[in-house]
């Protein structure tokens, strides 16, 4: 089953730029960190920025978010890479002319629809500082 990592990744991404002010970051730099390819950090820039999280100029490579690290929940960077997509998803393969595979599906729906509310509910208080924060807490117990 392929999972998505766009939220970790564009969460790295702003980070990796609140990390570096000031400082040259192509989206070469950032797609070595990221270990994937330019183009990827392009278009997750292009999302992030569309999405008023982030402020980059064409051809220069100095982006910044676009506001404080407090003021960004992760859910506004879901939001901003995965638009509308659910976090879990329904199996629509089922065979039709089994009543439990058909009816299952719809009761699971509640469930996930619910699943899906109180998670988002969760990401919203969680701000780019709270990473951050435990960023610097991991990094200060390895050295």
């Amino acid at each position: 089953m392929k999972y998505s990592t766009r939220l970790s990744d564009a969460v790295h991404l702003l980070l990796f730029v609140q990390l570096n002010p000031g400082q040259p970051l192509s989206s070469d730099a950032i797609a070595k960190s990221i270990c994937t390819n330019p183009s990827y950090v392009r278009q997750m820039m292009a999302k992030l920025k569309a999405a008023g999280l982030l402020n980059s100029s064409r051809g220069q490579a100095k982006p910044s978010l676009s506001r404080a690290a407090e003021e960004i929940s992760l859910l506004d960077v879901y939001r901003a890479v995965e638009g509308d997509k659910p976090l879990l998803h329904l199996d629509t393969h089922t065979n039709p002319d089994c009543g439990v595979g058909v009816h299952i599906q719809y009761a699971l729906q509640t469930y996930f629809d619910r699943v899906q509310r109180e998670t988002e509910a969760s990401m919203q208080q969680i701000t780019l500082q709270d990473v951050l924060d435990t960023y610097h807490q991991e990094i200060s117990h390895v050295g």
